[in-house]
């Protein structure tokens, strides 16, 4: 993954680990989580991925931290904020193995020039590839003084950014949330573990 940065006048190369964020089905509602766990819900322990073509947003943090399963088993995540956000060509989907066999939920959005638009969101992520530019970014801040309204722990690793831009978008995550996720042109379809990537 590259990562350019854009500080004031002059612009340099990094390579961090850095999150976007996307998406489930539907309008979300939840405030963002504050401290070290992503969400406040328990997650379903199936992994889902995400892809764009396009990601731009502002009001960006990342920090580490855990998602905890239905079972109590606790799984670590990079937990990413980002205020609001515009998705182009959004895709997510999810693959289950089931007595018949492999069944697959695919969902996009976002396409035909109408980007997928979220504020307040919040993802707990695994793995991320894309080429990411960020504006005014701060690397090495404690996670509990990021710029961000959801804050992780005093003494963390964390980063923050006014804005962030990521093309082409590969993302696996345990959990994904929002204020709002208007999904524009949405399409939902079963496969046969079908994938975004």
């Amino acid at each position: 993954m590259r990562f350019r940065s854009i500080t004031g006048s002059h612009a340099g190369r990094l390579v961090l680990a850095a999150v976007p964020v996307a998406v489930v089905a539907s309008v979300l509602t939840a405030g963002v989580a504050q401290g070290a766990v992503p969400v406040s819900f328990a997650i379903s322990g199936s992994q889902f991925k995400i892809s764009a073509s396009l990601l731009e947003g502002t009001s960006f943090s990342q920090y580490g931290g855990t998602a905890t399963d239905t079972a109590g088993v606790e799984h670590a995540v990079a937990i990413a904020n980002i205020g609001s956000a515009q998705l182009t060509d959004l895709c997510q989907s999810v693959v289950t193995e089931t007595p018949a066999g492999t069944v697959g939920l695919k969902i996009t959005a976002g396409g035909g020039g109408v980007p997928v638009e979220a504020t307040g969101l919040q993802i707990g992520m695994t793995d991320l590839k894309g080429d990411t530019t960020f504006t005014n970014v701060r690397i090495g801040v404690d996670a509990s003084t990021v710029s961000t309204e959801a804050k992780g722990s005093a003494g963390d690793f964390a980063q923050d950014s006014d804005s962030l831009k990521i093309v082409g978008l590969q993302q696996t995550a345990w959990t994904t949330q929002a204020a709002v996720f208007t999904l524009n042109g949405m399409h939902v379809e079963l496969t046969d573990g079908e994938e975004c990537f």
